[in-house]
C-alpha cells in the first residue's frame, strides 16, 4: 500500500505588495497551529515517511516544525518547485515517480488551491476544503508509486485544525 498525506502551510503573514509572497513567514498563530497539528499525526502516524516541501518559505516553515515534531531531520526534507502553486497531478506524479518503491509513506506539504484539488482528483469519495495547517491521508492500493491514479486513493484521515485541537 502507498499512502500520500497532504499537509497545506500554516497561516501566513498577508501578502501585500512590498513583501515578496514566496518569502513570506508563518504567523505565531500559524506556528503554533501547525505545531499541535504536528503533535496530531504524530499520534496517529506510525509509519516512516519521506517529507517534500514547496520551496515557499511558509510551506517549508510548516515542514520544518512537522519535521521535528516527527523525528525527522529538517535537512532531509525535499524541496520541490513543483509544489509551488499551482501544482498538478503531473506535478505529483512526477515526484513520486522520484520516490524509492521501499518508501511508502510520503507527506507533502503546500498550498491551495491544488492541497485541496488534487487530494479531491486522486481520492473515490473526494475531499473537502483543505484548511490551512489541515491534513489529509489517502492510501492506494498497490505497491508502486506509478500504481497511483485518479479516483482510486481511500482518505484515511482528514484533520481540520478547528476540530482536531
Amino acid at each position: 500500500m502507498k499512502r500520500m498525506i497532504f499537509v497545506r502551510h500554516g497561516k501566513a503573514e498577508e501578502h501585500t505588495g512590498s513583501n515578496d509572497d514566496y518569502q513570506r513567514s508563518l504567523t505565531a498563530k500559524g506556528k503554533t497551529v501547525s505545531e499541535k497539528m504536528a503533535r496530531v499525526l504524530k499520534k496517529k502516524e506510525k509509519n516512516r515517511a519521506i517529507m517534500v516541501s514547496s520551496p515557499a518559505f511558509r510551506a517549508y516553515e510548516t515542514a520544518v516544525i512537522f519535521a521535528k515534531v516527527l523525528g525527522y531531520n529538517p535537512e532531509k526534507i525535499i524541496l520541490n518547485e513543483s509544489l509551488y502553486s499551482p501544482a498538478t497531478l503531473k506535478s505529483f506524479s512526477t515526484i513520486t515517480g522520484e520516490l524509492d518503491e521501499k518508501t511508502d509513506t510520503v507527506i507533502f506539504f503546500g498550498h491551495n488551491p491544488s492541497f485541496t484539488e488534487i487530494p479531491d482528483l486522486l481520492s473515490v469519495t473526494g475531499c473537502d476544503f483543505l484548511p490551512k495547517s489541515g491534513i489529509v491521508c489517502l492510501s492506494f492500493l498497490t505497491d508502486t508509486w506509478k500504481g497511483i491514479s485518479r479516483g482510486k486513493g481511500s482518505v484515511e484521515y482528514f484533520l481540520k485544525p478547528d476540530a482536531t485541537i
